[in-house]
């Protein structure tokens, strides 16, 4: 009976938790985790309902990453259907959860079967797995949860019980009541982009959820290097994801005919460009809510750069009718969320094709980037960047134009 209310309080505690993540990724990447450790599960994968299919969305695996298979959540891009010929189509189809002892003894009178397709890539062993629906209050089916090679205290591969399942079902619900929210989220985000590209084409929903993607990956081993506490590195990772994409959401107050300009810029009309970071911090006026602080305070610093020659430098206040630009903020007075934005969002504007300009060679980017640590960039984020450069590769090709 303790050991109940032990998980029962857990589940509750974690879920309570799981409500205040806005990020999907972010959301996620803890749904998946905590469903895994409840369980003792040594990987896993959600998919989400995306025109009426399935959609890999998430995936953790405990082994392969052991074995430097660090980017592992996202490379994983295919969709498989809704129907019973799958496990994960099956339980989106009849709405029920289903425990497998062993994929590769399910009997052939079933009408779902095991791909082995990702064993034969990644010679990793898939033996027990639960799969669970996710469903909202409502009904409505958001995706489904599956969760592989439950480990007894020996590491050795044991099947799922009842109890995991029954565990697993409830924090699930609750699970895709937070996911449809926080996809709702995204997507408001993403038609706020698309307001901007209809005045910028340069600013599109595939380079802001790569920016954002690239500023949560570089945050997260600056952070571990500190030593940030997990806690503090959650919340502030949930929200960079989405301030960051909103960087450039200032440009919304810029004049079309200066946005789609294809011949260089006047002096004058750059200056009016750079009243986009004034016109994106205005947006932010909640200062009660840390998200809008950050979204704020990327938007009004991600153009200044560490030896402070940057815009718009020190104004004393951002809601005055007349602004003018002060002496350039330099080094740490630049916070971090716009420092990191700043390393993503220009790595991202040299290394992908605009309608003004080819792309850069990956050499002569990176390149760029190097000579420009301590100079535009902060040079401890200009080291972490290229040791997580791998994961940002994956990233590029995860969001494609």
């Amino acid at each position: 009976m303790k050991r109940e209310k032990d998980i029962t309080w857990k589940i509750l505690k974690t879920i309570d938790e799981i409500n205040s993540i806005n990020d999907l990724d972010l959301l996620l990447e803890r749904v998946l985790f905590e469903t895994r450790r409840f369980t003792s599960a040594d990987a896993g994968t959600i998919y989400l309902v995306e025109e009426g299919r399935l959609k890999f969305s998430y995936v953790q695996n405990d082994t392969l990453s052991r074995e430097g298979e660090k980017s592992l959540p996202l490379v994983i891009d295919r969709e498989i259907e809704v129907d019973r010929s799958s496990i994960a189509g099956f339980v989106a189809s009849t709405g029920e959860p289903l425990i497998i002892d062993d994929v590769y003894r399910i009997p052939s009178n079933l009408p779902y079967n095991f791909n082995p397709s990702f064993d034969e890539k990644t010679g990793y062993r898939t033996v027990s797995m639960l799969t669970v629906p996710l469903h909202t209050t409502g009904g409505t089916l958001v995706g489904v949860l599956q969760i592989i090679n439950k480990l007894d205290k020996e590491g050795r591969v044991i099947p799922f019980t009842r109890e995991d399942q029954l565990y697993i079902t409830i924090f699930a619900t609750s699970a895709a009541v937070s996911i449809e929210r926080a996809r709702l989220t995204r997507d408001n985000i993403l038609r706020m982009i698309k307001m901007v590209e209809m005045r910028d084409p340069t600013e599109t929903g595939p380079h802001v959820n790569r920016v954002g993607a690239y500023s949560v990956e570089i945050y997260q081993r600056w952070a571990e290097r500190r030593g940030v506490p997990g806690t503090r590195m959650r919340r502030f990772k949930d929200n960079l994801r989405i301030a960051s994409m909103l960087h450039d959401v200032g440009k919304i107050g810029i004049s079309d005919t200066i946005l789609q300009k294809r011949k260089p810029l006047t002096q004058e009309e750059f200056n009016t460009i750079k009243l986009h970071t004034v016109f994106g911090a205005r947006l932010f006026k909640n200062r009660d809510s840390e998200l809008d602080n950050m979204a704020a305070e990327i938007c009004l610093n991600h153009h200044e750069r560490w030896d402070g020659n940057g815009y718009p430098g020190h104004i004393p206040d951002i809601f005055s009718p007349n602004i003018e630009f002060g002496p350039g903020k330099k080094g740490e007075e630049i916070p971090l969320s716009a420092r990191i934005v700043s390393i993503a969002d220009v790595y991202d504007a040299l290394i992908s094709r605009r309608v003004y300009k080819e792309p850069w060679q990956e050499e002569k980017v990176l390149k760029y980037i190097k000579e420009e640590s301590g100079k535009y960039f902060d040079p401890e984020l200009v080291e972490v960047f290229f040791s997580i450069y791998d994961v940002i590769k994956m990233i590029k090709e995860r969001f494609k134009e």
